[in-house]
């Protein structure tokens, strides 16, 4: 493959991690089943999805035709041509012509909803992906023929009552570009040379005005969230501060994520639920429970639901994010992410049998996320010098437990003997040794007894010896 070839196979457009998800499963497609036909492991599959890494080079062109995303033209092969060219000729017989839509960098909704009405076209496209990708043609062929396999049925959650206004609040945040401030109008010079487009355009924010506006947009709306995932107010600002400390450590990651909210969320949510607060004692019980007895009520049953539950059941009911979103947040597959959700609702309606329908659930939670927050925080400034005079002791002290090992390392290294040096150990006094067996050294009083015995060789009575008559 050529140079150019393998660059525009690199530059293939792909979803976001969300939409991958949600198009594989449109398409009724299994973690494993791509992995196999992406010739990767299932670790991988559940990488991309995430986030966390992108196919390149062929591999990203495969997995771009398997979820249906719309490529380059010059990507298509010479034999795959006249298929396109028919295919799309039998779609101009069958509907009415409509206008060309606009080339798009992601995947639209009708497209992934064209894709996962023809399992037969996915089916092989897959074949295709895998044939063109580090995949055994013959494993894709047997792949293509049989339908794909059905994934496990999720419980049937029940959508809540028509919302007004938008289905999901503002959580998104682009702090990419701001329109300039506007000026008075002055009448045009014809005779003035026209400035460049790049000076009358937008002005691009620095990075420091992108994370004070994400900050001044989400912190305090953030830090009530996890007051009602935790129940403890320090906790909840001290979890808030560590995500925007950790964000601006990783500002190039979150400054090109689509979500840049949700990062952050995701990143205080998972401090805040660390069972290792448990340990530390102003944070071991929660704080007092608010006057109101709906509000103390609805915070005390959510607080004894199980972390995974509590969070499920807050991003579903109370953000209003849809259950492959919730179940991508709190890493669940999405029918893990549905029976946690349906446990949490048993729970809350038995506990508060006002509550039992979903929709009333849903509007408490909404209403009580909704709440005007009233935490005090530290300025955006304070935020970021904070963050850097922490990266900066971290480095400070890394560094300097290397230079210690390395100086204990070569100390060693200078006084060890480089030859073995026998000890040899002076004599010293055994005590505890047992007697010498034998017989045991005479007295004065033996020598004599000794003398006595040996001289009168008969000792004792005398004989009687008869007399001869």
């Amino acid at each position: 493959m050529s140079r150019s070839t393998a660059d525009s196979a690199s530059s293939v457009p792909l979803p976001t991690p969300k939409e991958r998800r949600r198009l594989r499963e449109a398409l009724a497609l299994s973690e494993e089943q791509v992995a196999e036909a992406m010739g990767v492991t299932k670790a991988t599959v559940r990488s991309w999805e995430t986030g966390r890494s992108a196919p390149r080079g062929r591999k990203r062109e495969a997995y771009a035709k398997l979820l249906g995303t719309p490529e380059p033209t010059d990507l298509v092969p010479p034999e795959v041509e006249p298929r396109a060219e028919s295919r799309a000729q039998a779609q101009t017989h069958a509907q009415p012509p409509q206008p060309q839509p606009q080339p798009q960098p992601q995947p639209s909704a009708s497209a992934s909803a064209s894709a996962s009405a023809s399992a037969s076209a996915s089916a092989s496209a897959s074949a295709s992906a895998s044939a063109s990708g580090n995949v055994r043609p013959r494993a894709a062929v047997k792949r293509a023929a049989k339908p794909p396999r059905a994934p496990s049925p999720a419980p049937v959650i029940s959508p809540g009552p028509a919302r007004k206004g938008p289905a999901k609040p503002p959580e998104r945040l682009r702090p990419v570009t701001a329109e300039a401030p506007a000026e008075p109008a002055v009448p045009a010079d014809p005779s003035a040379p026209a400035e460049p487009a790049a000076l009358t355009g937008p002005r691009a924010f620095t990075p420091e005005e992108a994370f004070d506006a994400l900050y001044a947009y989400a912190a305090p709306g953030l830090v009530h969230q996890t007051y009602l995932l935790t129940g403890r107010r320090g906790l909840s600002r001290e979890a808030v501060e560590y995500a925007f400390h950790h964000a601006w450590q990783h500002w190039p990651e979150v400054a090109v994520d689509p979500d840049p909210v949700g990062w952050v969320r995701a990143t205080a949510y998972e401090y805040a639920l660390s069972p290792w607060h448990r340990l530390r004692r102003t944070h071991r019980h929660p704080d007092a429970p608010p006057a109101e007895a709906n509000r103390r009520a609805l915070l005390g049953a959510l607080l004894e639901l199980p972390p995974p539950y509590r969070r499920t059941v807050l991003l579903y009911d109370g953000l209003g994010l849809d259950l492959p979103e919730t179940a991508a947040e709190t890493e669940a597959s999405t029918p893990a992410a549905a029976n946690r959700l349906l446990h949490a609702r048993a729970v809350l309606g038995r506990r508060i049998p006002e509550l039992a329908e979903p929709e009333d659930l849903h509007r408490c939670l909404s209403a009580l996320v909704e709440e005007a927050p009233t935490a005090t925080l530290p300025p955006a400034r304070a935020v970021r010098s904070g963050s850097e005079r922490r990266a900066r002791g971290w480095t400070r002290m890394v560094l300097g437990v290397t230079a210690a090992l390395i100086a204990v390392t070569g100390f060693t290294a200078a006084t060890a003997p480089t030859r073995y040096i026998p000890v040899n150990a002076p004599g010293e006094a055994v005590n505890g040794v047992p007697v010498r067996g034998g017989p045991q050294k005479l007295g004065p009083e033996d020598l004599e007894l000794r003398d006595k015995l040996r001289a009168e060789p008969n000792p004792g009575p005398e004989r009687l010896v008869p007399a001869i008559g």
